[in-house]
């Protein structure tokens, strides 16, 4: 069975406008987004937070391409890349360059209860420091290596929604493609990304103990701890980033538990873990997003349908995807 859809080629003259297009209107975006967050805060942070950011999700499952192509991010990245620069991302840079940008996602979203969500001003003062770093790291190594496939914060859901997406879009940042990634490059094969990420953990339970194992395992714990907590002042700080390690610590032990117990393979686990992670993220920012702009009652049940069967075909197709990949028969030396 194939995908849902094919996007166009993006080789055509006409593909490569658009996405040029987009990707400069997602630069322009991000600018006026910062000089909304310092001058109009409470505007900006509702329009990010509650419109912007929900929708990174759903685009994920659909096709990481999508966010990919247009990232303001990954656009400032290749920016700064030079023809004579010959810097690739190892093997050996790999495990640490993964720990950086997951290490950076569970500091900055806890953050926000009690900085991110109110304060516009320190909000925008990381972005652009993100931005800066996207645009130095561009610098030193080839295309995408050093910030997008590497230390971005955002790559590790990606990997985790991304791996089986519903549409097929081609890549057309990276034409050609220089490998300036050595394994686990989500634009080459979303699907592979992750097995290529594990190694030969992946044939047994040592994935638990992976970098990016631990972080799938714990994720949907993550989601339901961060969205179990209120926005306070910053003297929340301990309480805030204690209640979401304790429900991420759970997931991870639940998750544990559970593959030991049906023997699952780290293929099957991804895809039961993303859409968990997918489906409660949806779940809660259903009611934040209608809350925020003061709509109740059947909006919230809305998006919740919605978008939870956006989940629930992600889901089916990714097993059915997962169970024809394992039933071919396996070809002997």
């Amino acid at each position: 069975m194939t995908a849902i859809s094919s996007a166009p080629s993006p080789a055509t003259p006409a593909g490569l406008g658009l996405w040029r297009t987009a990707q400069l209107l997602g630069v322009v975006a991000t600018a006026i987004l910062l000089a909304g967050l310092v001058t109009q805060p409470d505007l900006a942070l509702d329009i990010l937070w509650n419109v912007l950011i929900p929708l990174v999700p759903a685009s994920l499952l659909i096709s990481p391409a999508i966010w990919r192509n247009v990232c303001p991010l990954a656009t400032l990245n290749l920016l700064t890349n030079r023809s004579s620069v010959s810097r690739t991302l190892t093997p050996g840079l790999l495990p640490g360059a993964g720990a950086i940008g997951i290490v950076l996602l569970v500091v900055m979203v806890p953050a926000r209860r009690f900085l991110f969500n109110t304060d516009g001003l320190a909000l925008a003062i990381t972005i652009a420091a993100v931005a800066a770093l996207a645009l130095v790291l561009g610098g030193f190594f080839q295309l995408k290596a050093g910030f997008c496939n590497a230390v971005c914060p955002v790559l590790p859901v990606e990997r985790l929604y991304g791996q089986y997406p519903l549409m097929r879009i081609n890549n057309p940042r990276c034409v050609p493609c220089t490998m300036c990634t050595a394994k686990g490059c989500i634009d080459l094969n979303p699907s592979k990304s992750i097995a290529q990420t594990f190694g030969s953990a992946r044939r047994s339970h040592a994935w638990l103990l992976n970098g990016f194992g631990v972080f799938a395992a714990a994720f949907p714990g993550f989601v339901v701890g961060y969205y179990t907590t209120q926005d306070g002042p910053l003297a929340t700080v301990g309480s805030v980033y204690l209640h979401i390690a304790v429900w991420a610590l759970a997931s991870y032990l639940a998750t544990v538990l559970l593959v030991w117990l049906f023997r699952a393979s780290a293929v099957r686990a991804m895809v039961v873990l993303a859409a968990a992670a997918a489906g409660l993220y949806y779940w809660f920012a259903a009611d934040t997003v209608t809350t925020a702009f003061e709509i109740q009652g059947a909006p919230t049940t809305v998006i919740r349908v919605v978008m939870l069967a956006l989940v629930a075909v992600w889901l089916w197709r990714a097993v059915q995807r997962v169970t024809r990949t394992n039933s071919r028969p396996v070809a002997h030396a």
